[in-house]
């Protein structure tokens, strides 16, 4: 049986929750990048393509910059804007432009050529000197970081900047007592407190004084907020370190409890230490800057301070997630995926990571890849289920209904008995049952996941419209769709599920004010214009239906719906014509 008619909005996948819990995980206006807010980005095929011309006018590389980082493209904005700028050193637009570019590409090296010559014309500009201490720090070279920093005003973000990497540069310099002493006002600032503990406890830890790092890493834990994979990660690692395993676990049951979805820091796991150097330490600081920024949605500043971070920490996990993320939020997948696969194995992080990338590979059609990944996944922790759950989903996205079911089964058989939370995998096998004709087991599934998960709408509308399909069950098929469509009235595609159930049932009356409700909700889709045609031209009202059906053959119809229309508008919806079945949409 095929079917198509309302199209089921499936729940939150599992990449949906993968990538949930590595955001959550991070702490939490630009020179032309769009933010997480804006416009969707392009993806990676859609950007400017390379190589770029070699010569040009200073305001041709200008304007080409532009659009590059409107583009999101970051190594074609920053090579436009090089040009440009070398037939206008002295423009200072230019500079910020072309030093902020270089940095969200990661071009750091570069980017502090550029800022340094920035600063003899805008001394104000905060992130370009913060830049020249993070290369400062790179080589060691803290005396300079210190005087590069001291000067900077401690408004916005620089109010716990400042303090914090002059705290470094301290210890950089084997001063611990001073380091402390120069972020301890960051203690009386509430927003801050928790910030201030725990570098304290870094700081007090690097320097083995045991007593007051685990009074600041306790202080840390209890604070506002200050329970994070990162600060329990530090704290486990210190007791560990110090021979107390007892009071490591205690942390992770906090952790835990706290974070009850998380299964990333793992029973009997060895920890290394957290920050092992005052390059370390400036790390951490320029990654809470970064988390800063991106809760304020300032996604291209956020990048630049995460892969500060990264310069100076490359082992870094949390970072490298953050520079990932917020490059897949621009849109740049291949390079998000090349710093997922920084991550190291031994990473809390890594799994989710392994997985974000598999779900790269499928938005960029590389399916091969996406699979792949998922397969080994799969075989290196053969008693986790959410690499073959992420699977059949990919799978079944792509049509290739049996392997799809395949993968859900190997899943199942690591679930063991059904849970209330599981009822989406039935769910989703039972749609690939159903497409692969396999209806048996597919009813089976659905009418599971009901019994998980009672008056679920989507199972509800799929499983209500299967029966009216084959003509089975029709007054309890027409209460759950009925159900479905009083729990999520506004869902066009459940409201079609309704009309075409009506159009089946002989009510062409009330499938036609249904349908035209379904149209209002969704008025690009294809197979509810058809619906509605169909609808109007058994209740005479034929002209409105050939628009209905010219409207559909429009909007991009599947193969099979395009001949339908095609057919129909050049001789009607005759009587003795043979009804096509109906394929639910899922979307």
């Amino acid at each position: 049986m095929v079917m198509r008619g309302s199209s089921v909005r499936l729940p939150l996948g599992l990449r949906g929750v993968c990538a949930a819990l590595l955001v959550v995980l991070l702490p939490a206006c630009s020179s032309g990048l769009r933010s997480e807010g804006g416009e969707s980005p392009p993806a990676d095929s859609a950007l400017i393509g390379r190589p770029m011309p070699a010569e040009g006018s200073g305001a041709g590389n200008y304007l080409a910059g532009r659009f590059a980082q409107n583009q999101n493209d970051l190594v074609a904005a920053a090579d436009y804007l090089q040009r440009s700028l070398a037939e206008d050193p002295e423009n200072v637009e230019l500079l910020q432009r072309a030093y902020l570019s270089l940095a969200a590409g990661g071009r750091l090296k570069a980017a502090t050529v550029v800022a340094k010559r920035l600063l003899t014309f805008d001394g104000d500009a905060a992130i370009a000197a913060l830049l020249i201490a993070e290369q400062q720090a790179k080589a060691g070279d803290w005396t300079a970081v210190e005087a590069t920093v001291s000067g900077m005003p401690k408004r916005g973000l620089n109010t716990f900047m400042v303090p914090l990497i002059l705290g470094w540069a301290k210890v950089g310099q084997g001063n611990f007592d001073a380091a402390l002493e120069t972020i301890a006002p960051l203690s009386q600032i509430s927003n801050y407190a928790a910030l201030h503990d725990f570098h304290a406890a870094l700081m007090n830890d690097l320097a083995d004084r045991r007593m007051a790092a685990e009074q600041y890493y306790r202080s840390t834990l209890a604070g506002t907020g200050g329970s994070t994979l990162r600060t329990t990660e530090a704290a486990m690692a210190f007791y560990q370190r110090i021979g107390q395993p007892d009071k490591a676990a205690e942390m992770l049951a906090h952790y835990r409890q706290d974070h009850p979805e998380s299964s990333m820091i793992g029973n009997g796991q060895t920890l290394s230490r957290v920050v092992d150097s005052a390059a370390a330490g400036m790390a951490e600081a320029l990654f809470d800057a970064a988390g800063s920024l991106r809760q304020g949605r300032a996604s291209e500043l956020a990048l630049i301070f995460a892969r500060m971070a990264v310069d100076l920490q490359p082992d870094f996990p949390l970072a490298q997630v953050m520079v990932a993320d917020l490059l897949q939020g621009l849109g740049r997948l291949k390079d998000a995926n090349a710093m997922f696969q920084e991550i190291r194995p031994s990473s809390p992080v890594y799994w989710s990571a392994q997985l974000r990338i598999a779900a790269n590979y499928d938005d960029l059609d590389d399916i091969d890849a996406a699979t792949r990944t998922l397969e080994t996944l799969a075989e290196q922790h053969a008693d986790r289920p959410e690499a073959l759950i992420m699977l059949g989903d990919v799978l079944r996205r792509h049509k290739r209904w049996n392997e799809a079911v395949a993968a859900y089964d190997r899943a199942l058989a690591i679930l063991g008995p059904p849970r209330p939370e599981q009822w989406g995998i039935y769910y989703s096998r039972g749609i690939a049952l159903e497409r692969a004709k396999q209806w048996t087991r597919a009813e089976s599934d659905f009418l599971r996941a009901l019994e998980l998960q009672p008056d679920e709408p989507h199972v509800l509308n799929y499983l209500g419209y299967s029966w009216i399909e084959q003509g089975i069950n029709f007054e309890q098929a027409m209460q759950m769709i009925e159900k479905a469509v009083a729990q999520l009235p506004k869902d066009g595609y459940i409201v079609d599920s309704l009309g075409w159930a009506l159009f089946r049932s002989g009510d062409y009356a009330g499938a036609v004010e249904t349908l035209e409700r379904a149209v209002e909700l969704h008025p690009e889709d294809a197979a509810i214009n058809d619906h509605l045609g169909d609808a109007l031209w058994k209740v005479g009202r034929e002209e409105e239906a050939r628009f209905q059906w010219q409207r559909a053959l429009i909007s991009d119809p599947e193969p099979e719906l395009k001949q339908d229309l095609e057919r129909k508008l050049a001789g009607g919806l005759q009587d003795t014509m043979v009804m096509p079945e109906k394929k639910l949409q899922i979307r």
